[in-house]
């Protein structure tokens, strides 16, 4: 075996109050020794007590040496609770790897190897790569920490096969210590309809695991755990977060060991092979992004979105007002009332105009023609373009629905192509949902086909937006001719179908929908522009659904769209104010027959779209502010300029409260130097809207009220009596004088 490198220094990484200090002495396999609170510039000494401090004392009847927990935790440093890669050889041998540093770059900038090295590397946001090896036993590995400029830590491990027989990685999973204070956990759960739903409970000795086994992200996933001081709210509480990125099968861990060490982790849930590696090959696992906040959940969403609006292509933040037809027409294409349709929601000043399911082969219902994608002759004889030339003449940009990874077993590709359907094997094919399959797009030749015929349809029309669904879980995802699980290469070939449309067709957005909101993740994001919450637009439930997912996406990627005034999947009746209200915070679209809607309807409606377009830029570019302190029946919702010049609040009833008077409504986020004019945004009747004694003294309904960011962020005002399912809206600016 080489010799190991002993000149290895810490590495201490620090940006937007967030330190994580990096240790990889002797060669061992890299730890960290801090993440968290920033520490400020550290010297050469300070570098050195920190490695004596954080030593922990070694237990009676432990091992001999303290426990070392590495970001790939291993059994032989003494970890005894998830590994960090699990895996073996054929036959059983190379399950407990020592990987060891072999050497460590900083932005590029090889740190390794000079006795005469400084014992410390201090940058800002950086990206550090450590190379490892366990030679003895044929394998390297690589791991990568990167410190981004928003404070959020991402890294990502792969590994090599540098063996000559196969082996086979069952999970690789990238750690990050938290301290043992922080032992109450909130994660999610969910459902189609409802994704999202907050859970908390205690962390204690062993293991919180969330495995999501959909073969996609589900509408039940971790989506962004948490750990945390008991108790911590949205601007409380020292917490720390963990999001796995990854669209297929993944975990999300969080683990307390008896010997007094925890951690937060996460990685890809392998099904079995899925990592197996012929000689030469790699493995990479997906990244896992970390967060850290030193005052509640607030700070933790905020530096997700200042991440990725950072990213290049980032949209811009001149989201277009969407019009969906999918509940005004279902499956129902009549060509003189989609036209119709568009009259009046570019009259109202919609932006964009996108037909859903139904286009395309026999598909006239939920049983045949999904994987045709070729327009229906029979329901439209003269193609699509009668509808995408009114559409675009009138201004509108034009989107269609696709579904591609999925398919109809009775549908022209499934007859002409079975070998195409994932399924355990030739005779067995696994259960149907919403009466289809999954198409295995691991397949070259199917991936070729479904290429082929969404670029003909894409080349053919001027189409701006493709609406991305999945509309089924991918149970017993396997590649028929062989039974071999293919979950894995389906989520990377589905990645591949996305860029290489995009690239073919620039300036395309792709919106990814699941049955609504099962698959919204980091990853996913990397390659589409926009993701469905869900498919309950009903506005109580979107308070919840948009509230969290909120928690790590930015409002400009949140598809929120103003409901039916009957919800179409719960039946429930609001007023238009607070279905608007509620969709102004995201990405503001349309799901309603607007040839159904009264003139009134019609005219309040256009005003909504008038202040999301005002308003559109501080949504997309501010601070997201959060707060239920309140009373527990009032939410308050609020996106604060950067520059803390202005912003915009919504407060939302969402049930009952148990006293008459719930105290007062503040307003978190501002400046408490400046002075402010709060002003309701009133869209209906004012005496209606707003019953609090603030706003019925002479003209301040008109012309606001002025006081300190002191005064709202501490004092506040009354709240108003509201009835359950409603909502107020307030824009406050900022008075320089």
């Amino acid at each position: 075996m080489s010799s190991t490198p002993t000149a290895l220094p810490l590495v201490h990484l620090s940006t937007a109050g967030v330190s994580i200090v990096l240790d990889a002495t002797d060669g061992r396999i890299p730890a960290v020794l801090h993440w968290g609170r920033a520490l400020g510039p550290l010297s050469a000494g300070d570098a050195a007590a920190l490695s004596l401090l954080t030593v922990p004392s070694v237990p009676t009847n432990a091992m001999d040496d303290p426990l070392r927990v590495g970001l790939l935790p291993q059994l032989g440093d003494g970890w005894l609770g998830t590994p960090g890669l699990v895996g073996s050889r054929e036959d059983g041998s190379g399950f407990a790897p020592r990987l060891a540093v072999r050497s460590v770059t900083v932005e590029g900038e090889s740190v390794t190897g000079d006795p005469a090295a400084d014992e410390l590397v201090e940058a800002g946001a950086a990206r550090v790569v450590f190379e490892l090896a366990d030679e003895e036993l044929g394998l390297g590995a690589r791991l990568v920490v990167e410190l981004l400029a928003s404070g959020i830590v991402r890294a990502r491990a792969h590994v090599t096969n540098t063996g000559a027989d196969a082996y086979t990685v069952e999970s690789l999973t990238v750690a990050l210590p938290v301290p043992l204070e922080a032992d109450e956990v909130l994660d999610f759960a969910g459902r189609w309809g409802k994704e999202r739903t907050p859970q908390r409970t205690r962390l204690t000795v062993g293991t919180h695991l969330r495995e999501n086994r959909r073969g996609r992200t589900g509408a039940d996933s971790a989506y962004l755990l948490h750990v945390g001081r008991p108790g911590f709210d949205f601007r409380a509480g020292e917490v720390w977060a963990v999001h796995t990125a990854f669209s297929g099968n993944h975990r999300h861990l969080a683990e307390r060991s008896s010997l007094g060490a925890q951690i937060l982790g996460g990685g890809e849930l392998l099904l079995p092979h899925e990592g197996r590696l012929a000689a030469g090959e790699t493995y990479q696992g997906p990244w896992v992004y970390g967060a850290y906040s030193p005052a509640g959940l607030d700070p933790i969403a905020q530096a997700f979105h200042r991440t990725l609006r950072a990213r290049p292509g980032h949209v811009d933040t001149a989201r277009p007002v969407t019009l969906n037809v999918w509940e005004a027409v279902y499956f129902d294409h009549d060509l003189a009332r989609l036209t119709d349709l568009a009259d009046i929601a570019a009259h109202l000043g919609v932006e964009r105009y996108v037909l859903d399911d139904g286009w395309f082969g026999s598909r006239r219902d939920d049983f045949s023609g999904l994987g045709d994608w070729e327009v229906s002759p029979d329901v439209w004889p003269h193609g699509l373009t009668p509808l995408v030339d009114h559409v675009t003449g009138l201004g509108m940009q034009f989107g269609l629905w696709f579904e591609p990874e999925m398919v109809s077993a009775d549908s022209d590709v499934a007859r002409a192509h079975p070998e195409w359907i994932m399924a355990p094997s030739a005779d067995r094919l696994p259960r149907e949902s919403r009466h289809q399959q999954v198409l295995n797009l691991s397949i070259p030749e199917a991936w070729q086909h479904v290429h082929d015929q969404m670029h003909a349809i894409l080349s053919a029309y001027d189409i701006a937006y493709i609406k991305w669904d999945h509309n089924r879980d991918l149970i017993e995802s396997a590649t028929r001719a062989t039974g071999a699980a293919a979950t894995h290469a389906q989520t990377l070939a589905t990645y591949r179908l996305m860029d290489t449309l995009k690239a073919e067709h620039p300036g395309l957005e792709i919106e990814s929908c699941a049955s609504g909101g099962a698959r919204v993740d980091l990853e996913v994001l990397d390659h589409s522009d926009r993701v469905w919450v869900s498919d309950c637009i009903d506005p109580l439930e979107r308070q919840q659904m948009n509230r969290w997912t909120a928690q790590l996406i930015p409002l400009e990627l949140m598809g929120s769209h103003i409901a039916s005034g009957r919800s179409h999947t719960t039946t429930r009746l609001h007023s238009l104010a607070f279905r608007a209200a509620t969709a102004l915070f995201g990405h503001l679209g349309i799901e309603w027959d607007l040839t159904q809607a009264s003139e009134t309807e019609l005219t309040e409606l256009s005003r909504w779209i008038a202040l999301y377009k005002e308003q559109r830029e501080l949504l997309f570019t501010g601070d997201l502010v959060r707060d239920g302190e309140v009373d527990d029946a009032l939410w308050l919702t609020g996106v604060v300029a950067g520059d803390r010049s202005r912003a915009l609040y919504e407060v939302a009833c969402v049930t009952s409260s148990d006293l008459a008077v719930v105290g007062r409504i503040r307003f978190p986020g501002l400046d408490p130097e400046r002075r402010y004019r709060i002003e309701p945004v009133v869209i209906g009747d004012p005496a209606r809207v707003h019953e609090s004694p603030a706003w019925s003294a002479g003209e301040a309904i008109t012309r606001g009220i002025e006081a300190s960011g002191a005064i709202l962020t501490q004092v506040g005002f009354a709240a108003p009596q509201m009835s359950p399912e409603s909502s107020r809206v307030y824009a406050l600016t900022a008075i320089d004088r």
